[in-house]
């Protein structure tokens, strides 16, 4: 779950869509098209070649390819080439949460087949369906309209509250993940990879790792959630308020609906720096509604008065992220992550846990 989830802090986006072009396939991720189109022919309904293979910017922790055929247009989703953690790059996750999901109706793409045999082409692999729409990077939508963009908030809304009011075990999935108990493990975690890591010690984290254990709210619900649900990580229908397809669900597991949400709902608190966040931005101007709205429009929707405790939930996100950009921190210093990217995030630990400082101090 640790490598799944530092594979959070390095993905690009979304896994496919129109607005996430596709083009060559860079070299390192090349891999044998024929015996890929064989494996289609024998496992694919309908499936008829030749194939065209193009590689999507975004889905970096798991490399993601668009196959082209005459009839029909696929993605393929598979795990990097080379040595991997384990538990890191489990699209055979990815596969089942979408092929349970899609059966319920859930808006994920439809799931044409898995294969778990490295030999086909070099590493495990699943096709899905290209879900044609739109694909928004920055959650401002400046793309669109003004007087559009409070209902596609909407949309997003009353997509994650319909996800968290299925019943893992009625798609198939009740031993998806460990249910109960979920911050006392999570925070367990994070702190446990926080405090061992050479990277230095941060105020503000260290106040965290003492405070939040202390004040879980009461309750402990349990939901099948998304752990990454961002506008990036979903596509729009291309003329209306609507999400048809939810994307990447590698860091999908069994967890607290509430934490997933307010995960989600980070989009408020974040400056545009960090993930083109909305703080400091006139929502108004916008035509975007409040975060006590948004979240008002969630408790509806999953029949819930309030969120008792709501900067809790958001604390425990933003310490949870800054763990993660404390650990890139760590390989940085180590040498073992030169990447301008793993870089950005080790300088913006501190902003991170300060963010997640003061939403500590407004639960008190």
């Amino acid at each position: 779950m640790v490598a799944r989830q530092e594979d959070q802090a390095r993905s690009a986006g979304p896994v496919a869509g129109v607005s996430d072009p596709a083009g060559e396939v860079r070299p390192a991720y090349r891999f044998d098209e024929a015996a890929l189109a064989e494996w289609m022919a024998a496992h694919v309904e309908g499936f008829a070649g030749p194939i065209k293979v193009q590689q999507f910017r975004g889905g970096q922790s798991n490399p993601t390819y668009r196959l082209t055929t005459p009839a029909r247009t696929y993605v393929l989703r598979r795990k990097p080439p080379g040595p991997l953690l384990p538990g890191a790059h489990a699209v055979e996750r990815e596969a089942r949460v979408i092929g349970a999901l899609y059966g319920a109706g859930f808006p994920v793409p439809r799931l044409y087949g898995l294969c778990e045999d490295a030999g086909v082409i070099g590493t495990a692999f699943y096709v899905m369906e290209q879900v044609e729409g739109r694909i928004f990077w920055d959650a401002s939508l400046l793309e669109l309209q003004r007087g559009e963009r409070a209902a596609h908030f909407d949309a997003m809304n009353a997509t994650i509250a319909q996800l968290h009011a299925i019943d893992p075990a009625a798609v198939g999935l009740g031993d998806y993940g460990k249910p109960g108990n979920y911050f006392v493990r999570q925070i367990g975690r994070w702190s446990k990879q926080y405090l061992e890591d050479d990277a230095g010690r941060d105020p503000n984290m260290d106040a965290l790792v003492e405070w939040l254990p202390a004040n879980i709210p009461p309750g402990d619900d349990a939901a099948l959630v998304h752990g990454d649900f961002r506008v990036d990580n979903m596509i729009f229908a291309a003329a209306k308020p609507h999400i048809a397809a939810v994307l990447d669900w590698e860091l999908s597991t069994i967890g607290h609906p509430v934490a997933d949400f307010a995960y989600h709902a980070l989009m408020y608190r974040m400056p545009a720096e960090l993930g083109a966040g909305l703080a400091g931005r006139d929502l108004g101007e916008l035509g975007l509604p409040s975060e006590a709205d948004y979240v008002a429009a969630y408790c509806a929707r999953t029949g819930r008065r309030s969120i008792r405790a709501y900067d809790f939930y958001v604390a425990f996100n933003l310490f949870r992220l800054a763990a993660i950009f404390h650990g890139i921190k760590g390989r940085v210093i180590r040498g073992t992550a030169a990447s301008a990217n793993a870089r950005q995030r080790a300088d913006q630990f501190p902003l991170i846990a300060s963010l997640a400082r003061d939403a500590m101090e407004a639960c008190r």
